[in-house]
């Protein structure tokens, strides 16, 4: 499509049209959804605006529910199918492929961890009422405290990060409770007093996915909401140590989706615009003749296909696991689910950055012009795969391969 996400709201391009029922059709809907946004993803960047827009337009299209139950009118489509949206939309616009991807894991992080009665009243209020999700999240810092009040839970503190949630209906909360070493997840509404955001996000990319600090202040739940807690102790199960390779897995395919989105960008910029080189002694009429772009873009494209492939086997792996029993699960199960998505992400990390700096090379000078906005692609990959280390990623997959170690259940692994 050729409209921008402005006019997209304003048409309703699928108003009037059923829902897809299929993979392939959520996927068609999804290469609607990046199409719009691809057409001023730049602009739409440079002023760093607040993406309700463009929240609203996966609302419109229906992605939001893409995993929600299909008696509350979800299209219980699976993770695989998640995956390869959230690439989809990424390549449209990385800001808004993470958003939808953080979206995905914190409404599903109720199954992760929650109790069956509070699973079945969480999706059936998303899917029905059609609610995205934040996520106030960052474990490394024990920066949200928790203290008793009766039967209630209260939470207070600041979070550095909290990716969505002043575009989200719903914000996941993490903390630990005061005297203990519990950490409790819960599920509170986004737009209330007791949540401030300080509207501080202002880094190098993804400068649409709202990822600034925000101030908890005597935002209260009842125990009873408190995820996976049942007369104030924790269920546990190793099916909750999937949130960090399912969210890994989601980091690796907006990285990818980033990748093509420059990709497609770069190559038909050389098509219209890059001119030949007249002094390289097997001169071309046009540059798209020469061999050396024809060669960079080669080397480019199988890069992102191999790696795409290999994410697409490490979803089905993943999936399969999500949508199984919870009980099921075994830590060998897991755990190699895990191994493979480190190798996933560190070669998905290696095609964005490589994708985003050589595409300069092949399309030429002029190409640095703002307007032009290539350097959106390189910004969004390099700013998130700081995420964490991907040297840790790679030393994950080095000691399965030479010691046959399999990742332990970290919050990062």
């Amino acid at each position: 499509m050729t409209i921008t996400v402005h006019e997209a709201l304003t048409s309703s391009p699928w108003a009037g049209q059923s829902p897809p029922t299929s993979a392939e059709g959520w996927l068609a809907r999804a290469a609607e959804v990046a199409g719009i946004l691809a057409v001023d993803a730049v602009q739409r960047d440079r002023e760093q605006a607040v993406p309700t827009a463009e929240v609203q337009l996966l609302k419109d299209a229906g992605l939001v529910t893409l995993l929600g139950p299909v008696e509350h009118g979800g299209a219980g489509q699976s993770w695989e199918t998640a995956y390869r949206v959230i690439r989809e939309i990424a390549s449209g616009d990385g800001s808004i492929g993470q958003l939808i991807g953080y979206h995905y894991l914190w409404a599903w992080a109720v199954r992760l961890v929650g109790t069956p009665e509070q699973i079945a009243a969480v999706e059936e209020l998303y899917t029905t009422e059609n609610l995205f999700f934040g996520g106030a999240v960052n474990p490394r810092d024990n920066d949200l405290t928790i203290t008793e009040d009766g039967d209630e839970l209260v939470y207070n503190g600041r979070k550095s990060f909290s990716t969505g949630s002043k575009v989200s209906d719903l914000t996941v909360l993490e903390g630990v409770l005061e005297g203990t070493e519990k950490h409790i997840f819960a599920i509170v509404p986004s737009q209330q007093d007791g949540i401030v955001f300080h509207d501080d996000w202002d880094n190098l990319g993804q400068r649409l996915t709202e990822s600034g600090g925000v101030t908890i202040t005597d935002v209260r739940i009842p125990w009873a909401s408190a995820a996976g807690y049942v007369d104030k102790e924790h269920v546990e199960l190793t099916y909750g140590t999937l949130n960090l390779p399912t969210i890994q897995l989601i980091f690796s395919n907006f990285y990818l989706g980033i990748a093509q989105g420059g990709l497609k960008t770069a190559t038909a910029y050389t098509r219209d615009n890059t001119r030949a080189w007249p002094y390289g002694g097997d001169d071309k009429a046009q540059a798209r003749d020469e061999w050396y772009l024809l060669e960079g873009y080669g080397r480019l494209q199988s890069q992102l296909w191999a790696a795409e492939a290999l994410a697409d086997d490490a979803a089905r792996e993943i999936s399969a696991l999500l949508h199984a029993e919870r009980e099921a699960l075994t830590p060998e199960q897991r755990g190699h689910a895990a191994v493979r998505i480190a190798a996933v992400k560190q070669l998905a990390t290696d095609v964005a950055l490589e994708v985003g700096t050589k595409i300069y090379e092949l399309t030429g000078a002029r190409a640095t012009s703002n307007k032009v906005g290539l350097d959106l692609f390189w910004r969004n990959a390099r700013t998130h795969t700081l995420h964490d280390p991907v040297a840790y990623k790679r030393r994950e997959v080095g000691a399965f391969a030479l010691l046959g170690e399999l990742p332990e259940p970290t919050w990062y692994t």
